[in-house]
């Protein structure tokens, strides 16, 4: 059985909706789908959650009231018999009504998680609806009945694994099978989500757990390109990435991936495909265990990053100097993503600026702190094992006109990585691809 996972944009109108389906379809295998919310709906419902903490319930009434008109509005184009017009419609309201009903009591963040996860079980159902009255033998399932993460808010396999074979073996026979994506229940039994790449780790895990043949991520671009097409002039799709390649291209910068959500399958051992659905016959990008040795695959950025440099002669070499640096950063929740080390000092960055200035007055005790902000990391990606004499130097003499502030090499076998000016990003990105990619 293969997984196929579906954006917000890839069913975000009754005609996208209709395309989705002759896509799952056309093979005529037994195929698991996770979906997302039509687009622009989970904003909508982050809407009427946020009217709800401010108290204010006609607020929230009347953004419901003008989802319900959006939706309904969407039945006469998707649905050609009256029966599953009316269907759909009976459940839109009930929907619209299940989320009138928070108006009327005490509302905290249970009940937003609650409110949010609507989006997909509608998405779910109109094209479950629509498959069904197409003559497909489709089934919905509810997410909730079989994704469920753990105490400390992670997937928990053994669960997902237990339960969605048994919900599948209960329904055996169809050719479709459709879920949600992103939401779940946490290990107290209350509906959450999957935060981190959302939909796609739903897809991912869905796969793990069935040993599936191949999970697809479908969205609007033909698979991950070896440079921001937003940015820099002709880039192409890559291939082939392996599992780390594309998780370190994820991690910096590459949106159409999140990089944890790729990791059940990678543990797993099953093919990730990335495919356009404005492109269903374009190869797009597969992921899998492979590594392509010597070649360098794709660059990517990761913008508004802030630098920290803490300068101390009479501590750095003194012995718990950096568990105290780290701790600082640990304390404030603040991931770090670069750093480099010199005898007198030690350089950080980071994306999250929250706690900046209470992490600054932290350094502070410990030496002599300065903060470069609006700063950006270029993340090279492909084999750049160290005994590949020379590889380093390729993306170094690309930058030799860009003034860069750090390199971290050697951290990974997959990436060397370069802290810059945010101004200076296009130019770097293309003096990147003109030099690695040039034909």
């Amino acid at each position: 059985m293969e997984v196929m996972k579906f954006g917000g944009t890839s069913v975000g109108t009754p005609q996208r909706m209709k395309e989705v389906s002759e896509l799952i379809t056309r093979s005529g295998k037994p195929t698991f789908v996770v979906l997302s919310a039509m687009s622009g709906t989970t904003n909508t419902l982050i809407e009427i959650a946020d009217y709800l903490y401010k108290k204010n319930p006609e607020g929230a009434n009347e953004v419901i009231n003008n989802l319900e008109r959006k939706y309904l509005g969407h039945l006469d184009e998707l649905y050609s018999t009256e029966e599953y017009k009316q269907k759909t419609k009976d459940f839109i309201l009930e929907e619209c009504n299940y989320l009138r009903s928070f108006t009327k009591d005490l509302f905290t963040s249970f009940e937003e998680k609650a409110i949010v996860a609507q989006g997909e079980f509608i998405s779910t159902n109109m094209v479950v609806n629509y498959l069904l009255e197409k003559g497909i033998k489709a089934v919905l399932l509810n997410s909730l009945d079989f994704m469920r993460t753990d105490k400390n808010a992670e997937p928990d396999l053994q669960f997902i694994r237990t339960k969605l074979n048994a919900v599948l073996a209960e329904n055996s026979g169809y050719q479709i099978y459709i879920a949600q994506g992103f939401v779940c229940k946490n290990a107290y039994d209350e509906i959450d989500n999957l935060q981190r790449g959302g939909s796609d780790y739903t897809a991912s895990l869905v796969g793990a757990a069935i040993n599936a043949e191949e999970i697809q991520i479908w969205t609007d671009i033909d698979g991950m390109h070896n440079n921001d097409p937003r940015v820099v002039d002709n880039t192409e799709a890559v291939r082939q990435l392996n599992f780390e390649e594309a998780s370190e291209l994820a991690y910096f910068g590459a949106k159409i991936l999140h990089p944890t959500c790729v990791q059940p399958a990678k543990y797993s051992g099953i093919p990730v495909r990335l495919k356009n659905t404005m492109e269903p016959d374009a190869e797009g990008t597969i992921i899998n265990n492979e590594l392509v040795r010597g070649k360098i695959k794709a660059v990517a950025a990761k913008d508004k990053i802030t630098a920290i440099k803490i300068k101390s002669s009479r501590m750095l070499g003194a012995s718990g100097f950096l568990r105290k640096v780290f701790e600082i950063f640990e304390s404030y929740q603040t991931p770090i993503d670069m750093i480099t080390t010199s005898e007198v000092g030690v350089s950080m960055t980071i994306e999250s600026v929250t706690h900046l200035e209470e992490i600054v007055t932290e350094l502070k005790k410990y030496g002599t702190v300065t903060v470069d902000s609006d700063m950006c990391i270029i993340c090279v990606v492909g084999d750049l094992d160290w005994n590949n004499i020379g590889f380093e130097t390729i993306a170094t003499d690309a930058m030799k006109n860009i003034p860069v502030r750090m390199i971290s090499y050697g951290g990974s076998n997959y990436n060397i990585s370069f802290l810059i000016k945010e101004s200076d990003k296009k130019a770097a990105l293309q003096s990147l691809s003109n030099q690695l990619f040039k034909h």
